[in-house]
């Protein structure tokens, strides 16, 4: 039987390793964390098949000044400035209209097939409780930005999400969560929510372990053609391995000649147990204050901002300060907000906002870089992984070759 290595536990992670069992290989996963606290768990539930547009656009770069922190949710630290002006270099170059013409096209293909992946996997590991396809809420606060949101939403390419303006039966319920004024919202019908992050990490791997895969609680030290190296000295052989590890893929491959432009685009999340947010109610994007607020099974998470730092950075307090002000504002029912458990993780994020999903030597592939995209996107990528392994094709479109020459 052929031996695969997987190394990082995340939700892209676990999904590689549970499509290539599905392919025969026997699997080990390199995990250190047992309850994991990335963003595979810290993120907003959210199954996003209606981001099929690159976030690296012109559009986005116009409208960048006005998202500034504190008056918006972009994150630009001064002492950061050496992870967040060569990003943004490389960004501007992809969001020229032939780049993101050509990113859109190969992200919408992807995301087409989101959904039907998520509803094979919930199904394959027995949890199909763990998905929710009733959509989200986009609500805005002003007449004003309800107009311009309304409309921007309408001439955006959403792929397969549809969404209607809210009926008077959504307005009223939608009326019950916040005591600020709701000037319009849209409903989008059938994205997704999944119910528990931290339990879906939890179930996944229970089943990994369950068809025979080995974890690993250890951290990695270097990879090459088939090859691990862990930080005790211990060196593993496979006949596949698999980088999968976010932002901390970078130095792995980039020791291998690989040119790997990533960052670590920060998010921040607070957290209550007690609260009233009602049981069934979809995801609501507070879209004036770029905040989700979504109902999971472990508590109510108020989750925003996108700050490029350096992964290892100490958090802003800040920013934990100021979803505190937004609850608060809006009149949630989300308990006292003092009290609410607070997050930070890192998206791993490149220039053009695609996936690096590829090979990179004979025995060596990867597959992380997946931005706000890393749940929606987890169960397809895991099987095109397992896919290119077991025919040695991969996807052209979200090489690491697009970023330069790097050695195979």
């Amino acid at each position: 039987m052929a031996h695969a290595i997987v190394t990082g536990g995340g939700i892209v992670g676990l999904n590689v390793a549970l499509a290539l069992q599905s392919k025969g290989f026997s699997v080990t996963l390199i995990e250190p964390e047992a309850v994991r606290t990335g963003a595979s768990y810290g993120n907003a539930g959210h199954v996003a098949i209606e981001q099929v547009e690159p976030l690296a656009s012109m559009a986005m770069v116009r409208s960048a000044w006005r998202r500034l922190y504190p008056r918006g949710a972009l994150g630009l630290p001064a002492k950061a400035v050496g992870h967040w002006l060569p990003f943004s270099l490389g960004l501007l170059k992809a969001a020229s209209p032939q780049r993101f013409a050509r990113g859109k096209a190969a992200l919408s293909a992807l995301i087409a097939q989101a959904m039907p992946a998520w509803q094979r996997r919930v199904v394959d590991i027995g949890a199909p409780d763990l998905l929710r396809q009733d959509g989200h809420y986009v609500v805005w606060e002003t007449p004003a930005s309800a107009a311009a949101g309304l409309k921007s939403w309408q001439s955006s390419d959403t792929g397969d999400a549809r969404f209607h303006v809210v009926t008077e039966d959504e307005l009223s319920e939608l009326r019950r969560i916040t005591t600020a004024n709701i000037a319009g919202a849209i409903r989008f019908e059938n994205t997704g929510q999944i119910a528990d992050p931290a339990r879906l990490l939890a179930t996944m791997e229970a089943k990994f372990a369950e068809r025979g895969g080995r974890v690993l609680r250890e951290r990695v030290a270097r990879v090459g053609d088939g090859v691990v190296v862990l930080t005790g000295g211990e060196t593993l052989i496979a006949d596949a391995v698999v980088v999968s590890a976010g932002v901390r893929s970078k130095p792995l491959l980039e020791a291998l000649g690989a040119r790997v432009p990533i960052v670590a685009e920060r998010g921040y999340h607070i957290q209550s147990k007690a609260h009233g947010w009602p049981d069934g109610l979809p995801p609501v994007v507070f879209e004036d204050r770029s905040m989700i607020v979504t109902g999971f099974e472990g508590g109510l998470r108020a989750a925003s901002f996108v700050e490029f730092a350096g992964v290892d950075d100490p958090p802003d307090a800040g920013k934990w300060s100021k979803l505190r002000k937004h609850v608060t504002a809006l009149g949630l029912p989300f308990g006292p907000v003092e009290d609410a458990a607070t997050w930070i993780g890192a998206r791993p994020t490149f220039p053009d906002y695609l996936p690096a999903i590829g090979r990179l030597k004979d025995k060596l592939w990867y597959a992380f870089g997946h931005q706000h995209l890393g749940l929606t996107l987890g169960p397809v990528t895991g099987e095109i992984v397992a896919d290119m392994i077991d025919s040695g094709e991969s996807p052209m479109a979200f090489s690491l070759q697009r970023f330069g020459e790097h050695f195979q």
